[in-house]
This record gives structure tokens, sequence and C-alpha cells, in this order.
């Protein structure tokens, strides 16, 4: 049953959606189908040890004043006034690369590289001084046209195996500069067009086929070809690496919100997994554990999304109102409250104590497997919902607080029952 179980979840999701690789897939299900538990905890502990730990470098190269600087901000989702953001604005003086981790992910590191225009390397010694073996994948900027020294290198990196991505920054600015010039005939359309062609020209020649080139503005990363380059890299990055770079995106769009979601959703089956085979013999102290460490794991939820405390500081400056405002119409912050004379942290212990201590065996297995999926879809499910919420300021602070582990009613039921 877990193995038909396991198998049906995963086959739902899209490859640049998908967290476990089809080998690893393949592997967990035919443990489980063999009733090799001892096996398929293993698998599934590796995974997620994969999952968590993956380290991810992108690096980033092109000429002053090109947007690299706000590009490595948007894409970390760092405010250029923070300290950890990228310097803008200044003239380029350094030979060397620049790491740029991120804000919440240790793991994710993007590299600021001097545009090989402004060094004296060839294509091939400058991927050797800036240490090219240690990134995932290259993005190359410009904000004009594309020179024939970054095709090069774009050559050199494909014949090391690399990826490599175009990306046309500033697009905003000259959508909006074509539009004032010629108000009556003006077509955004076309004007998109126009500069892709103009893009692609000079690389096609050197490449001799049509270069993965996107058109996008720093300041609306939801506008224009940047969830278009997301999907690009999130589908051609190794499986166990796709999740760590979802996480790590700026949560601005609702297909960027729902995307996070899908991920998180496979990452707490495998969890919800894992946990249930543990439960299979009584380990009281350890479940006890790792329930007490639900707020924990809600607080990395709201992290993920944008929701920790730092962020809500700057959302409450964005919409000019108090942190106390916000905080007020979130529901996840009211997830483990009193409700009905019982916190919900104090129910789930009644629960997983009888299950563990009394019950243990397979059905202490099928039912804390349930229990931990269910309730960590209520955390996410909800998490994910305050994200959009937060998309529309006046949508956001025209809804009245309330009761609100009433609007989740199924969890809640499903969560609770025996």
């Amino acid at each position: 049953m877990l193995a038909f179980s396991f198998e049906n979840f995963f086959k739902n999701f899209k490859k640049e959606s998908k967290l476990l690789s089809e080998e690893t897939i393949t592997l967990i299900e035919s443990h489980l189908e063999n009733n090799n538990l001892q096996g398929a905890l293993s698998e599934i502990s590796h995974a997620l040890r994969n999952i968590d730990k993956a380290p991810l470098n992108i690096a980033v190269t092109g000429e002053t004043g090109t947007g690299k600087s706000s590009f490595i901000n948007a894409l970390r989702g760092a405010r250029e006034e923070e300290g950890s953001a990228a310097p803008t604005g200044v003239v380029e003086t350094t030979m060397t690369r620049t790491p740029y981790p991120h804000p919440k992910l240790p793991n994710v590191t993007i590299w600021d590289l001097p545009g090989i225009g402004s060094t004296n390397f060839p294509p091939q010694n400058y991927l050797t001084e800036m240490k090219f073996g240690e990134y995932d994948f290259f993005i190359i900027i410009s904000s004009t046209r594309f020179k024939e020294l970054d095709a090069h290198l774009a050559k050199a990196i494909a014949m090391m195996n690399t990826k490599f991505y175009f990306v046309r920054t500033k697009i905003d600015q000259d959508v909006s500069g074509e539009q004032r010039s010629k108000p009556k005939s003006f077509n955004r359309d076309s004007v998109l067009k126009k500069i892709r062609d103009d893009c692609s020209k000079k690389l096609q020649k050197v490449l001799s086929s049509q270069p993965p080139l996107f058109l996008v503005s720093n300041f609306d990363v939801s506008d224009f070809d940047f969830p278009k380059l997301e999907t690009t890299l999130l589908s051609e990055l190794p499986s166990h690496k796709r999740h760590i770079f979802m996480m790590s995106l700026h949560s601005v769009t609702k297909t960027a919100i729902d995307r996070k979601r899908y991920f998180l959703r496979q990452k707490i089956w495998l969890e919800a997994l894992k946990a249930g085979v543990w439960a299979t013999i009584p380990l009281g102290g350890f479940i006890r554990d790792e329930i007490q460490k639900l707020e924990e794991t809600l607080n990395l939820y709201r992290s993920y999304f944008g929701l920790d405390e730092a962020s809500l500081v700057n959302i409450a400056k964005d919409f000019n109102v108090s942190v106390n405002e916000i905080r007020a119409h979130l529901k996840c912050l009211h997830l483990l409250t009193k409700t009905k004379d019982v916190s919900f942290k104090e129910k789930l212990l009644k629960y997983i104590e009888f299950i563990s201590y009394i019950i243990g065996g397979p059905l202490a297995s099928g039912l804390y497997f349930r229990k931990t999926y269910y309730w960590k879809s209520l955390f996410i499910d909800t998490v994910a919902s305050d994200a959009k919420s937060l998309l529309n300021k006046e949508e956001f602070l025209s809804e009245k607080p309330g009761s609100y582990m009433s609007d989740f009613p199924e969890y809640w039921e499903t969560g609770m029952e025996l």
C-alpha cells in the first residue's frame, strides 16, 4: 500500500517541480514493495539529507552598468538598502569574484564575477581564474547588446558541460522609453521581439545555435521572462538541488508561491513516510522530540515564503502600517495558539504519545504517517495562503481578523480523529 501511494503521489509532478530523481523514486518504491522498511528508511533519509544540505552556487557575470548587482539582489530577494545586498551603481574595480550568500539559506551562494571584457583573460583562462568548477550554472548579463566575447565565453562553458543562460536586463526601461517616444505606434510585443532578435543575432553567429536568452526587469520579477527563467533553471538543475533553488526565490507571484508549496508537499510526504516507518516500534522519546519542534518547523515555512519576523518589518514599511497590524491578519501566526481550551501542540502531543506508546507496530505507522502529513500540510497551506493574500495590500488589510482554525476544518478533523 505504501509503495502504491508513493508511486501515485510522485508521478503527479512535472519534471521542473519534482524533488526526487526517477532513480531514487524507483529505489524507494522497490524497498517498499519488498517490505524492506530499513532499506526504504535509509534511502528516504539519504534523499532528505541531500535535499536539505545540497549546496547551490550560481555564477553571474557581466560588465559594469548592465544591472548585474540588481539582478543578483532580485535573485536573492535582497533589498538594495540592506547590508547583505550587492552594491549597485558603483564602478567595478576588482578582478576577483565576490560571494553573496543567500540571506536565509546558507547553502545558496551567488557569485558576482567581473565581466570578461573588463579582464585581460581569454575565455578559457577566465574560467580557470574564476574557479569554473565550483558553479552549478552561469548567467551572462547585458543591458544592451551581448558582445562577441560573451558568446565565446558561453561556448567555452558549454564545452565543459555546464549550463549557461543569457539575461538581458533593464527591459522595463527600454519598453517605457519606446512607449514615450512612439506613443501612437507603440506595441509591447513588437518591441520585445526586436530586442530579442537583436541580442540573438550576434550570439547565434558565434554559437551556431539559438542561445538560451531571457529578457528581464530586475525591479519587477513577475513580468517579462523572469518567471520563464526560473522555470528553465528548475527543469535543468539536478533534482536534489531544485528544492533549495526554489526556496531561495522571492515569493512575489501566485505561481512562485504555488510552486514552493508543491516542493514542500513532496518533502512533507517523505518526512511523513520516514516518521511512519519509525513508528512501527515504540519510539516515544524520539517522536516527542520531533513534535516539540513544531514551532521551529512553522517558522522555517514562514521564512521560505517571506513571512519571517524580519520580512514582516519590511512588509509593514511597504504597507505603511504597524508590524502588529500585519501580524494580526496572518493566519499562520495563530496556528499554535490556544483553541477550545487546549493548544494545538498539546492535542498533538496527546495523540502522538497514545499512538507511539500504546499501539506501536504497523497501525501506528499508518496513523503517524497520516497525521504528520496532514499537520505539516496545514502549516504549509496556511503560510502559502497568507503569502498570496499579501500580494494585494488593499485586500489583505480589508480582511477582518477572526477565528483562524475554523478556516481549515478538514485538516483539524482529519488530524485529530483516531
